[in-house]
């Protein structure tokens, strides 16, 4: 769970997904206020299943949102905790549906990964001048004018969307295979790395599992300039949308905005969560299941 500067919203999501049988591992921002994280750290102290991850600065479009994943999911692996999915949110994500829900969701779908990915260079090609060139990074963005460069030999370029769900055994992978190694290198100096790394790795290794080409999120995508879409700030009159997908989780949402639509949402995980409870469903441990994608050998 990434914290960057929506506390109370990060409160209100933790008890939302609350579940007493996950972990929780929670990254700061480096850049975030410190009251903000000692607010943060007290909100926590009761709930011996959160953990910290050692707080780094992240940036939009630079590599070390990448970094700050493989570091959370090597904390995960290593801690020798009893876990099967790993899932990153923010702190403007909000869930869909109830816990008992998406466990449920996550038992009737072993051995998949959902996340955004589609063939670069046939679908996004106004993308390709992230990987063309070598940027390099500096405190407020990039530095200088950025050179050309080859792409990886025999490699073919991914792209979707920073959020994921993997098993544990695609953890396993992406942190220990040697393969990895040169995607983490070339990565290092692209922009947006983020919406590009995991998906290459998993379509271009000897990776088995499935990748489903789902992230479970909503979101609502808005004109951004000539050619740019971002992500709308959602409201109340964006409810019925919510609803209309199977999707897990939602995203972005500012209660600054609009504090309306969290209000109903939080109605909805409640009802959700007595219709299951009614249901008497008996709940096992993990998995994954949508519009399947197996990965291509090249």
């Amino acid at each position: 769970m990434m914290v960057h500067g929506f506390p109370q919203q990060f409160k209100r999501l933790f008890k939302a997904i609350y579940h007493p049988e996950n972990h929780y591992l929670i990254h700061i921002n480096q850049k975030t206020h410190i009251n903000i994280k000692e607010g943060i750290k007290i909100f926590l102290a009761d709930y011996s299943n959160s953990y910290f991850l050692k707080s780094t600065t992240i940036d939009i479009g630079k590599y070390n949102m990448v970094q700050s994943q493989l570091n959370g999911i090597e904390y995960l692996l290593n801690r020798c905790l009893k876990w099967d999915f790993f899932i990153n949110l923010s702190d403007q994500d909000f869930p869909l549906k109830s816990q008992d829900a998406i466990l449920d969701f996550l038992h009737r779908n072993r051995e998949k990964n959902f996340m955004k990915i589609v063939h670069q260079v046939r679908v996004r090609p106004d993308t390709l001048n992230r990987i063309e060139n070598y940027f390099q990074g500096v405190d407020i963005g990039f530095s200088g004018i950025p050179f050309k460069r080859s792409y990886m030999k025999n490699v073919i370029p991914y792209v979707g969307e920073q959020w994921m769900i993997l098993t544990r055994v695609c953890c396993e992978f992406i942190c220990h295979s040697h393969e990895v190694k040169k995607f983490e290198d070339f990565y290092h100096n692209i922009q947006n790395a983020d919406k590009s790394f995991f998906q290459t790795v998993l379509m271009n290794t000897s990776f088995k599992e499935i990748v489903v080409n789902n992230d479970k999120r909503a979101v609502k995508w808005i004109p951004d300039g000539d050619v740019k879409l971002k992500p709308k700030t959602l409201t109340e009159s964006d409810f019925e949308f919510l609803m209309q997908e199977e999707n897990l989780f939602a995203r972005k949402f500012d209660e600054k905005v609009d504090e309306s639509i969290l209000h109903l949402l939080e109605e909805v995980l409640t009802a959700d969560q007595v219709t299951n409870n009614d249901n008497s469903i008996d709940f096992d441990f993990i998995s994954t299941t949508d519009i399947e994608m197996k990965k291509v050998s090249h």
